[in-house]
């Protein structure tokens, strides 16, 4: 299907603003911005690289079973030691980093989300990044007026935890428990963002491959906008 705008549907509430939903990750920056902050931890204390290192063996247990297991065990080393305002200020810090880097964001995505507030439609950023690093970059983008439902940290004993990661069905869960339950344009880049994208009346798959097209649109039951981003 050509690259085109999201319309407005016919017959649409003129005095309802739009809901717009835009992931995150491959969308409006290029790469993940959660794991490159993670590398960045990593880079910059290499006792927390000696303890990955050492936890090695756990690892490789864990991997049969989860994919996820994995990552969340080296999240946990990366926040070893940091509380809730000490995490802030290292998420903050590292957005401003990020936000400088020439080519790191999707200049075409970030024009697109303008557009949609400019037109007045309620914009959402939904992602599975964690809510302070996500909410950070955006405003350092200069972006406002947006809502943000992000994965969550909570403390613990050792340092920040995992509380709740907003990818899949969670998208859409997050939504509803935000008062969300419809919308009429959603972003998305791969099969994580499926549920999200089949609850929209405008489905957009962003830079993404026939086959994963093939795939998204299989899952969805019907045809999805197909856009190239740069």
């Amino acid at each position: 299907m050509p690259e085109r705008e999201a319309v407005m549907p016919v017959g649409a509430d003129a005095a309802s603003p739009r809901v717009v939903l835009f992931d995150f990750d491959g969308v409006l920056i290029r790469g993940d911005a959660f794991r490159l902050f993670m590398r960045e931890r990593y880079r910059r204390s290499p006792w927390r690289c000696a303890l990955a290192l050492l936890c090695s063996p756990l690892l490789l247990v864990q991997r049969p079973f989860s994919r996820r297991w994995p990552m969340y065990t080296l999240v946990r080393i990366a926040l070893l030691g940091l509380g809730e305002r000490r995490y802030q200020l290292a998420a903050n810090v590292f957005a401003t980093t990020l936000a400088r880097r020439p080519r790191q964001f999707c200049r075409d995505g970030l024009q697109a989300l303008r557009r949609h507030q400019l037109a007045g439609d309620r914009v959402l950023v939904v992602t599975g990044c964690e809510h302070a690093l996500a909410s950070g970059i955006l405003q350092q983008l200069g972006l406002t007026g947006l809502e943000v439902l992000a994965s969550q940290l909570r403390p613990g004993w050792f340092g920040m935890r995992l509380l709740r990661h907003n990818v899949g069905r969670r998208k859409v869960q997050s939504l509803t428990e935000h008062g969300v339950d419809v919308w009429q344009v959603a972003y998305g880049d791969s099969m994580y963002d499926a549920a999200m994208l089949a609850l929209a009346a405008e489905a957009v798959l962003v830079n993404g491959t026939p086959a994963l097209c093939k795939k998204v649109e299989k899952a969805l039951g019907r045809a999805v906008t197909r856009v190239e981003w740069f």
